[in-house]
C-alpha cells in the first residue's frame, strides 16, 4: 500500500506546475548521477552482516541476548518509530521551504525520493516473504528485512546525498535518527538485530540506485519539449560505467 500512496504523491507533485524551478540540476558533469562501485561497499557490507545473521550461530546468539536485555529493561509499545522513518525525508522539504536549499528543486528531488522508496520496497517486500523469518514477538514470519529501518535510511541517505555538498554536518543529521528507529524497532520487540542492520543497507542502497536512475526517471517525467532536447547515454571509462546526460537549450 505505501508504494502506491508514494507514487500517488508524486504524480501529485510533478503536477505543482509552479514548484519545479530551481537550478538546472541534469549537468553533463554531475557524479552524482554515475554509478559508482565505491558506493556499494557500505550497504554491501550491512546487508551482508544481516545475511549472515540469519545462519551464523554467533550473530543468531548476539540477537538473542540483546532481546533479552531490551525485554529486561524496555516495555514494548512505543509508536514513535513509525513517525521517525520519515522524518528526515520530511525536514529535506521543510529545509526547503525555509530557505536552505539542496541539491534540487522541488520536482526533482520529490522524483528522487519516490523512486527510492519504490525501490526500497521492490527490495524489502519480497525478501520478508522469502526468508520468512518469525519476528521476536512471534506476531509474524516477516521479521527479515527490517522495513521501517529500510525506510529511515533511505530517506536519512536522501538527506545527505541533497546537502552533502553545501553543508555536511547537516547533511548527516538524518543518520542518527534513522539509527534511533532501527533501535526503537529492537525495544518494540519487532526484529532482531540482524534485520536493523540488513534495513539499513537496503535503504541507502535504494537511495543511491534512485541518483543513479534520476537521469531515466526524470525524462519520463519531463515535458514533451524538455524530452526532446534531453539525451541520455551510456558510457564506459576507465572502468567506470554511468551515464552521459546532453541537454540542448
Amino acid at each position: 500500500m505505501k508504494p502506491v500512496l508514494l507514487l500517488m504523491t508524486l504524480l501529485y507533485a510533478l503536477s505543482l506546475k509552479a514548484q519545479t524551478g530551481g537550478n538546472d540540476t541534469l549537468n553533463i558533469d554531475d557524479k552524482a548521477y554515475k554509478f559508482s562501485a565505491k558506493k556499494l561497499i557500505v550497504p554491501s557490507v550491512l546487508i551482508s552482516y544481516g545475511v549472515l545473521s540469519l545462519i551464523s550461530d554467533d550473530l543468531k546468539s548476539l540477537n538473542q541476548s540483546t532481546r533479552y536485555e531490551t525485554r529486561e529493561h524496555i516495555i514494548a509499545g512505543a509508536t514513535i518509530d513509525n513517525y521517525m522513518q520519515y522524518a528526515p525525508a520530511a525536514a529535506v522539504y521543510g529545509l526547503n521551504l525555509a530557505g536552505v536549499k539542496g541539491k534540487h528543486n522541488f520536482k526533482d528531488r520529490t522524483i528522487i525520493y519516490a523512486t527510492s522508496q519504490l525501490v526500497s520496497a521492490a527490495l524489502v517486500l519480497p525478501t520478508k516473504q522469502f526468508v520468512g523469518e518469525e519476528r521476536p514477538d512471534g506476531s509474524n514470519n516477516f521479521s527479515f528485512p527490517s522495513g521501517h529501518t529500510a525506510t529511515a535510511f533511505s530517506s536519512a541517505h536522501f538527506m545527505f546525498r541533497e546537502y552533502k555538498d553545501r553543508n555536511f554536518w547537516l547533511s548527516i543529521s538524518g543518520y542518527p535518527v534513522a539509527a534511533m528507529t532501527g533501535i526503537y524497532r529492537v525495544f518494540n520487540d519487532k526484529h532482531w538485530v540482524g534485520d536493523i542492520v540488513a534495513g539499513a543497507g537496503i535503504g541507502i542502497l535504494s537511495t543511491e540506485i534512485a541518483y543513479w536512475l534520476f537521469p531515466l526517471t526524470s525524462k519520463w517525467f519531463s515535458s514533451k519539449e524538455e524530452r526532446q532536447a534531453l539525451s541520455v547515454v551510456p558510457f564506459y571509462q576507465s572502468k567506470a560505467v554511468g551515464l552521459t546526460i546532453i541537454k540542448t537549450f
